[in-house]
């Protein structure tokens, strides 16, 4: 997330203060993703460098200092609208890194494993639907952040699934084959199964400001 071209796209409609920015930032995004306010003057501190917002009157930093778009910035931000986000090489996924290492893991339940991490994310799906059901419908930002969430959760579920499955045919093969590996049929490497369903409890879930509308 550019919190530098928020910025950009909130001044665009006009001259605001630092405090401002932060509050409308969280409005306009549905209260999904919280910002500190000192990230917002360091952002507004470098926009001003290089061209993209200049400050109005001659005082100092602080809550009544108010900041405008210049035409360089009106530049960039259109800019980035319009171009699309570098997706060509897969991220460095830390779930989809933990399955991979995980085959290789002495004594690693890998299906233990992927139905631990699937157990927390049906959770996590379940908490943001709560959210989106008791919503104003009206809130437009938060729906549309909050469909985004989820269909983004429910494509790493479908993941998961396709992974154990495929695991398991694996598993199934080296076992048809007679080839010695530490992977049972069942997609397990042998050994002890893992913890991390029990720890799944104290795993984070989405937490949003006390002052989200609600469905009147």
């Amino acid at each position: 997330m550019s919190v530098r071209h928020a910025m950009l796209a909130l001044l665009s409609e006009g001259p605001k203060y630092g405090l401002q920015l932060r509050e409308e930032f969280e409005a306009r995004t549905g209260e999904v993703w919280p910002l500190n306010v000192g990230q917002v003057y360091t952002t507004l501190q470098r926009l001003e460098r290089d061209g993209m917002v200049e400050s109005e009157g001659d005082s100092p930093e602080g809550p009544q200092k108010a900041y405008r778009i210049t035409e360089a910035g009106r530049g960039e931000l259109d800019s980035w609208l319009r171009t699309p986000p570098d997706l060509s090489s897969p991220p460095r996924d830390e779930l989809v890194m933990k399955v991979l290492v995980a085959l290789r893991v002495p004594g690693a339940s890998v299906t233990g494993i992927i139905q631990a991490h699937r157990r927390y994310l049906v959770q996590l799906m379940q908490q943001w639907t709560h959210i989106k059901e008791d919503s104003d419908p009206a809130d437009l930002n938060l729906g549309l952040a909050v469909d985004a969430e989820l269909f983004r959760l429910d494509s790493v579920v479908r993941w998961l699934d396709a992974a154990d499955a495929r695991i398991k045919r694996a598993g199934a093969d080296q076992e048809s084959s007679h080839d010695a590996s530490p992977m049972s049929p069942d997609g397990n490497i042998q050994g002890k199964a893992s913890t991390a369903a029990e720890r799944r409890d104290q795993w984070p879930l989405p937490r949003l400001r006390t002052n989200v509308r609600t469905r009147r």
